[in-house]
């Protein structure tokens, strides 16, 4: 058959036999609705429940805290919408960094377009961001501080729990929200430890089903606002019949991940550096990620050569990497835009980026292409 080297895990991961078939036998034999009050039905919600506590366990909270969303998405927009809401009376502020998600960006545009002030927070040209530089921008009037953990394009590791120690101190009751999607079960990501509001996961980043994410919510949230009003589903915040073949997968591939993690991690930071190694030694190659980020996110820039046409000749080859973001189709991406790198070198980026099932044979073949590449295509930039 076809080989492929799939090189963008930050994008989607595969989904484990275990974790199909987890959820295969809830969707044909396990069909009872959490809410019916028959033994099937009851069962199910207990379930589910158990299903809970796995996810929460693996985030560091109580079950309590944890409730389930369709996608990291759709939690990013209830935390900011709650966030919001609960600070109604105290202002109409909201400072976040100019490299978020999209997810949590259009949520911001959202709430300008309902009167909000935004602090978008431009990164120094490594793509990091201080605590101070974000606890600067906090006034009297901020209502929520959203910040995501690490960086789904460059890899850098934001300072949550030091924004959050800052922020108790100095404005109380400011939230703070942290789309934890690329971090969690791949850096530290304990709620107690990192001390948000509000936490985004998502499973399809480690090895779960897509359409299902959570989100946390803290005890300083106060009578959270509804995400869907109607039945008493996850405390009656969000309403509608539990997913729960997609929870089910969700808690199996937590399982999963989580036996040897440190292994996997240490493998997956190994692949990095050796990635780092291979590709600095191609001409005209520039690593842009800093050392010290996540694991498994690397991005570079072939300088000249435009990212679209590398991305479809690998792509041809077999070979799955990405320009920047899933999301972006192809425009370049807000996260390069926000480093003001010179146009040579943004126009190139690309992102490769890791699981723990990549192989140091994945990144020679990829390293070989992208050599080719360079040696066979004309710089367009």
């Amino acid at each position: 058959g076809f080989y492929m080297i799939y090189l963008d895990h930050a994008a989607t991961t595969p989904v484990p036999r275990a974790v199909a078939d987890a959820m295969y036998e809830v969707l044909t034999e396990q069909f009872g609705n959490p809410s019916s009050q028959y033994p099937m039905g009851l069962e199910m919600k207990r379930r589910v429940e158990a299903w809970r506590q796995t996810v929460a366990d693996a985030l560091g909270c109580g079950g309590k805290q944890l409730f389930f969303t369709s996608c990291g998405t759709e939690a990013d927009n209830w935390a900011v919408t709650a966030a919001c809401w609960q600070n109604r009376h105290a202002g109409r502020h909201i400072v976040t960094t100019a490299v978020e998600h999209s997810a949590v960006l259009e949520a911001c545009r959202w709430m300008e377009r309902q009167g909000y002030e935004v602090t978008y927070l431009a990164p120094a040209q490594d793509g990091s961001i201080t605590a101070e530089q974000v606890l600067s921008a906090v006034r009297p009037d901020t209502a929520l501080v959203s910040c995501m953990l690490v960086n789904n394009e460059l890899g850098n590791i934001y300072p949550i729990a030091e924004i959050a120690k800052g922020l108790a101190a100095r404005n109380p009751q400011t939230l703070l929200h942290t789309d934890a999607v690329q971090g969690f079960l791949k850096v530290p990501c304990s709620a107690k430890a990192l001390g948000a509001d509000f936490i985004t996961i998502s499973a399809h980043k480690i090895g779960g089903p897509k359409g299902i994410g959570a989100l946390y919510i803290g005890q300083r949230v106060k009578n959270p606002k509804p995400l869907l009003a109607g039945g008493e589903q996850e405390s009656g915040l969000r309403a509608g019949t539990e997913a729960t073949a997609q929870i089910a997968g969700f808690a199996k591939a937590v399982e999963l991940r989580l036996e040897h993690l440190e292994d996997k991690l240490r493998h997956m930071a190994e692949i990095r550096d050796y990635a780092v190694e291979l590709l600095s030694a191609i001409p005209d190659l520039k690593i842009l990620s800093a050392p010290g980020g996540a694991p498994h996110v690397l991005s570079v820039s072939l300088v000249g050569w435009p990212s679209q046409n590398i991305v479809n000749d690998l792509g041809q080859q077999g070979i799955c990497i990405s320009a920047g973001s899933a999301c972006h189709q192809g425009k370049p991406s807000h996260v390069i835009a926000a480093l003001k790198l010179p146009k040579k070198v943004s126009g190139g980026v690309i992102r490769l980026s890791f699981g723990p099932e990549t192989t140091k044979a994945d990144i020679d073949g990829c390293a070989a292409a992208l050599r080719q590449h360079h040696a066979t295509r004309m710089p367009m930039l």
